[in-house]
């Protein structure tokens, strides 16, 4: 899932960049509220990491702009950071549009799991576990299993299948999952989805049976509800 972290303390910035990184998510960064809204409105993002206290433009000022903007993405989950912890800071930051409220100091362990939470919000799904046939995603622990045998993947594959198992049933596009799974600094080649698709496959689909991520020619790639039911366009 793609994430915009606004931070302006340069240490805590590349320690939640790297800690989210290393999860499979891709990160942009903004160190001022200006620059901050400007990514907000002009990428679409899972989430959003904001800290309050930041030059330019504060994060209330941002995320009260980002909610009134009108823009498609401007419903996107905000999780705010502030050394502030008086109860009327925290609904101020709720009532302004926030959706979760996280002190300083924290443990990353518990941002990663607000993170978590807030993407399965996003796609309704409260339930950690995502079943689909045999197969069980665990959003909360990020581990995949077929039946009783666990699959060790990559960050990075773990996250398209995630993303792909949130939209079940829905077609998404390379162009969708490129903007998701990379962040702008990622220099990609043209078929950086395709062999992707090729990785995960080879790890999760099971000899002799369909592909559990169906190819859509001209389209995508899309995990079905019933993944088993017979169909001509599986590729």
């Amino acid at each position: 899932m793609r994430v915009l972290l606004v931070e302006d303390s340069q240490r805590l910035q590349r320690s939640l960049a790297a800690g989210l990184k290393k999860e499979g998510y891709a990160v942009d960064v903004a160190s001022d509220g200006s620059n901050g809204l400007w990514y907000a409105l002009n990428h679409a993002y899972d989430v959003i990491i904001l800290d309050l206290m930041l030059p330019n433009l504060d994060g209330l000022s941002l995320l009260r702009k980002l909610r009134s903007s009108g823009e498609s993405h401007a419903d996107v989950h905000v999780l705010v950071l502030t050394a502030k912890d008086a109860v009327s800071d925290r609904v101020t930051g709720l009532r302004a549009g926030a959706d979760d409220y996280l002190v300083k100091p924290f443990a990353f362990e518990e941002l990663l799991a607000r993170v978590q939470a807030l993407t399965r919000r996003r796609h309704q799904q409260k339930n950690p576990d995502v079943v689909i046939a045999d197969l069980c995603i665990n959003t909360a622990s990020r581990t995949v299993s077929r039946g009783a045998t666990p699959i060790e993947l990559s960050p990075r594959e773990y996250t398209l299948l995630e993303f792909l198992a949130m939209h079940r049933g829905e077609v998404i596009s390379r162009t969708e999952l490129e903007t998701h799974l990379y962040d702008e600094r990622a220099d990609l080649m043209s078929n950086v989805i395709d062999a992707a698709v090729y990785s995960l496959r080879k790890k999760i689909d099971l000899r002799g049976r369909p592909s559990l991520i169906e190819t859509r020619r001209g389209m995508g790639y899309m995990v079905r509800e019933q993944p088993f039911a017979t169909t001509d366009e599986v590729g």
